[in-house]
């Protein structure tokens, strides 16, 4: 019964036109840019600054600062003491963080409505009045340092997965990773730490999003007030990255270790990204990465290869194009018991095949297309969601249009664009193909 609740449920907000968010937008004589979304269901706020800079803004040889910089912003400014900010917000009942990715680095407070001058003053201070003390750096680098030895350098999937990645990207800085590459960490110091921040720590290089139980107005005379004084640095122009050559022949790799416990196999291919005006392309392929893998029981790759041929016990498919650059779209499968790596490939090959001479199933496509709108409409009902979704996409080159049209540019989606993005896409010339294995029982890749 749940489940067809469920389903009516979904098949009613397809009837339904999606509702834009109650959005204002507008920018400081400084150049800070701010988006005010009204939700007032709870006396609740949330702030987030993001910064347009992340990990492939890097400098060559320095690689992590800008993760490194996120850890510093936490030690305090000539008003607050080293850890002072977190510990006030949590007095006054709220959580922060800040996390950091290739295109954008954010920072983020969630408190009670009533509160929000107290974190927007504070946030503001921190942009251009951090201290760093000699003992403050040298301690953050050692917990970055060992940030990295529990989250890639103990766990060969986390390996694995640096290693696809620098192998897809042989020329953008997107194959580096964010966390940084370890020798580069080592030798990271106070001055890159400082040189980041005054580059791109400035009112003009950020978007300030406040959600929750707001009034425009009012968020505008806290920002004029606090983010407003703060001066614009100069010369912060439009991000230009080097380019990704063309990629003309597949890559592959293997990585064994002796602590997998799972075979794995993963394929990833360039993909295009979501571009600010024309989203078309990466709204096909949202819908492509659902039909091939989103539902283990009915999607392509799980009919086939998990319940007719029984050669997985796992697969699936994903992409996201909230990207500033080209992102990947990826497939993934662990062979079921007997089966090998080489064999389990071969099954993949000859599904993804199978998918582009018979086309798309014309009812999955609608329960797919009906499910992800649901998914979109439900998505909203979260304040922290749906300011990180406009953060993100403000960072990454879309607009607060895009982000209110994609909902339509999904539904506007059709059969014959889905296979045709899968047929662009889906080319063994562009992917990066790996395995992972467990040592002492490694396959030769073919």
């Amino acid at each position: 019964m749940a489940s067809i609740l469920r389903w009516a449920v979904a098949a009613l907000a397809l009837a339904l036109p999606a509702q834009a968010e109650e959005v204002t937008t507008f920018r400081l004589s400084n150049g800070l840019d701010v988006v005010v979304i009204e939700d007032h269901r709870a006396p609740v706020v949330v702030q987030m600054v993001w910064y347009r800079a992340g990990a492939a803004d890097e400098q060559r040889g320095v690689s992590g600062v800008a993760h490194f910089l996120e850890h510093l912003m936490f030690k305090g400014t000539e008003t607050l003491a080293p850890g002072e900010f977190s510990k006030t917000v949590e007095v006054n009942g709220g959580a922060d963080n800040a996390f950091t990715s290739w295109d954008y680095t954010a920072y983020y407070q969630r408190v009670a409505a009533d509160r929000l001058e107290l974190v927007m003053r504070m946030e503001a201070d921190r942009m251009r009045n951090l201290l760093l003390s000699e003992d403050d750096w040298r301690t953050e680098r050692e917990v970055i340092i060992e940030e990295r030895n529990q989250r890639t350098d103990s766990d060969p999937s986390a390996i694995f997965a640096e290693q696809r990645r620098a192998a897809q990207y042989l020329n953008h800085p997107y194959g580096t990773p964010v966390i940084g590459w370890r020798h580069e960490m080592e030798n990271l110091t106070r001055q890159n730490a400082l040189d980041w921040y005054k580059t791109y720590y400035a009112p003009n290089n950020a978007t300030l999003i406040v959600a929750g139980d707001v009034q425009p107005e009012a968020v505008r005379a806290m920002a004029e007030k606090h983010y407003g004084p703060l001066a614009p640095s100069p010369g912060i122009a439009e991000r230009q990255r080097v380019s990704e050559p063309p990629q003309l022949a597949e890559r592959r790799l293997s990585f064994s270790d002796p602590r997998v416990s799972q075979s794995v196999l993963m394929r990833t291919y360039l993909a295009p990204e979501r571009d600010a005006g024309d989203q078309k392309k990466a709204a096909a392929l949202t819908i492509l990465a659902a039909l091939l893998g989103g539902n283990s029981q009915t999607s392509v790759l799980g009919r086939k290869l998990l319940f007719d041929t029984k050669e997985a016990i796992q697969a699936g498919a994903y992409y996201d194009g909230t990207s500033l650059d080209d992102t990947t779209f990826g497939l993934y499968l662990v062979p079921a018991e007997g089966v090998t790596l080489a064999q389990a490939e071969r099954a993949l090959d000859d599904t993804i095949a199978g998918f582009l001479d018979q086309g798309v199933e014309h009812g999955q496509f609608q329960r797919i297309k009906t499910q992800i709108h649901a998914d979109q409409i439900y998505s909203r009902d979260d304040t922290e969601g749906l300011a990180r979704l406009y953060g993100e996409a403000l960072t990454t080159g879309l607009t607060v249009r895009d982000v209110q049209d994609w909902p339509s540019v999904l539904d506007a989606v059709t059969e014959d664009d889905v296979l045709a993005a899968a047929r662009e896409v889906l080319d063994r010339r562009r992917a990066v193909t790996g395995w992972l294995m467990r040592e002492g029982q490694e396959e030769t890749m073919q």
